[in-house]
């Protein structure tokens, strides 16, 4: 008999009750250096619940390791302990009860990351039911939260965990010019999003350039244009740099107690005529963009535009983390580097409508600059997400024609520390460093070649998939009931 990773993980959790996450650890919402204080518009009030498994120490030896720093360790040994990685060499000892895995042919690298996922807004089944990624209902919805749509139950989620992604961060769609904010989560199993929800991580705001809003809002609210694109754009920073102004502190005659922060002197006001008086949820999301605790990413795809993009980001005071799909980033790459903007971008997707038609293979590559560049590789795909490892690959082998040798040390980076970086939790995951979350992934040979699988992967410290162990291959509760009714069991890698 197969059970559930999530049968597993409900004994690890009983078993690890008195052994709760100590307050220091990844399973406190406040922990974290990412769990900074945030302004006054980014409180939160549906906090993560995260909770890290209770798990024994774990010595993983002589594997070749990709420490997504930069380096690779040949016939070293990884040490995991109170859901942290504790060392990374050679001749590591094992503490008392640790579990034991020969890595002697194996691969180890940190936990993969996918800046760019729709997971749990446009969850699988893809039917019209489950469609909640997209709020077509204004070309600027900064005040919907992707979070409020996510379905943990998604099948997605343990498809991608079985390709080595412990963290990702969910997105709304493209049709608008300001869609939302997204979430970053880790890829357990939970019943709330709450319970995935990456302690402390800040939330992402997501902005779409081009063609999207102008062919969805055309004609209707509008834009129609490019033009009118940044017209909307700069129209909507206007009045959150104006919210942020007439909000930014309490009256001086007034004790903070009895006012709450977004209420103005002329509280009749009404916040969509732009008189204050009402907390505004649109221009909340802008202003803590504005304010830099909420991280902007922009869907974009031609260099003219990426470059507009970057010049509103000084005129309004925002700081752009990554511009995602990016077919043309290699046209100004030195730009990118400079200013120390990501390119979260696709190994080869390319020419399926017009802003997308000018993208080379060799993208990626010609990004991934020194010292200050940042490529990303991403999915935007519930099927390339569970192969990202193979997606740097394609990127590698394209370059590699070119004439650029890419090393595996290197190139883990677009779905690690990079990415990490991009999401503002490099502090907590992305390489393997003593102090950071024990987020590991055990292959079977180079990640980078057409055979690899992950074979174990850990999330702070526990084992939460293994490809040998149906006990531990998770099976949503959605699959379960799929399967009751088949009269079949669910879920499992074959």
């Amino acid at each position: 008999m197969h059970r559930p990773l999530a049968a597993a993980l409900l004994a690890a959790l009983a078993i690890g009750a008195a052994h709760a996450a100590p307050p220091d650890s990844p399973g406190n919402p406040q922990a974290g250096s990412s769990a900074k204080s945030r302004s006054r518009f980014t409180e939160d009030p549906y906090p993560s619940t995260y909770q890290r498994i209770a798990a024994a120490p774990v010595l993983i030896s002589g594997a070749t390791v990709l420490t997504g720093t930069g380096q690779r360790l040949d016939g070293a040994d990884v040490l995991l302990q109170d859901g942290k990685v504790v060392a990374v060499g050679n001749g590591l000892q094992a503490p008392a009860g640790a579990t034991r895995v020969d890595g002697t042919g194996k691969w180890v690298t940190p936990g993969l990351i996918d800046v760019h996922s729709h997971l749990g807004v446009y969850p699988s089944p893809g039917v019209s039911a489950h469609s909640d990624g997209n709020e077509m209902t204004a070309p600027v919805t900064p005040n919907v939260w992707a979070e409020h749509s996510v379905w943990p139950q998604d099948p997605g989620f343990a498809t991608a965990l079985a390709g080595g992604i412990t963290s990702l961060q969910v997105l709304p769609g493209s049709a608008n010019l300001i869609g939302g904010r997204g979430v970053t989560l880790k890829n357990v199993a939970a019943t709330t999003y709450q319970g995935m929800k990456f302690p402390g991580a800040p939330w992402g705001l997501k902005m779409a350039c081009g063609e999207n809003p102008k062919r969805v809002y055309g004609g209707k609210s509008g834009p129609a244009t490019r033009m009118g694109n940044v017209a909307g754009y700069r129209a909507a920073f206007i009045d959150a740099s104006e919210y942020l102004t007439k909000n930014g502190g309490k009256k001086k005659d007034e004790p903070e107690k009895k006012r709450r922060w977004w209420q103005s002197a002329n509280d009749a006001g009404e916040s969509d005529k732009d008189t204050g008086g009402k907390r505004d949820l649109k221009l909340d999301t802008l202003a803590g963009a504005i304010n830099g605790d909420i991280r902007v990413h922009i869907h974009c795809y031609r260099a003219d535009e990426m470059a507009v993009m970057l010049d509103l980001a000084k005129e309004f005071g925002f700081k752009v983390a990554a511009f995602h799909h990016g077919v043309e980033a290699y046209k100004l790459a030195d730009r990118l580097a400079a200013e120390n903007v990501c390119g979260a971008l696709w190994a080869d997707w390319w020419g399926f409508k017009m802003e997308a038609f000018d993208g080379i293979q060799e993208n990626i590559a010609l990004v991934d600059r020194p010292p200050n560049s940042c490529a990303i590789v991403h999915s935007d795909s519930e099927e390339g997400i569970q192969r990202l490892n193979q997606e740097a690959a394609k990127v590698m082998a394209h370059a590699k024609l070119a004439g650029m040798d890419i090393p595996p040390e290197r190139a883990i980076r677009w779905m690690t520390q990079n990415a990490a970086k991009a999401l503002g939790i490099d502090a907590e995951t992305g390489t393997l460093e003593p102090g950071k979350m024990g987020d590991v992934v055990v292959w079977n040979g180079s990640p980078f070649s057409v055979y690899a699988h992950a074979e174990q992967v850990y999330i702070d410290g526990a084992r939460v998939f293994d490809r040998n162990d149906r006990s531990r291959q998770p099976v949503s509760d959605f699959m379960l009931g799929q399967g009751a009714a088949a009269g079949t069991s669910a879920g499992g890698v074959e």
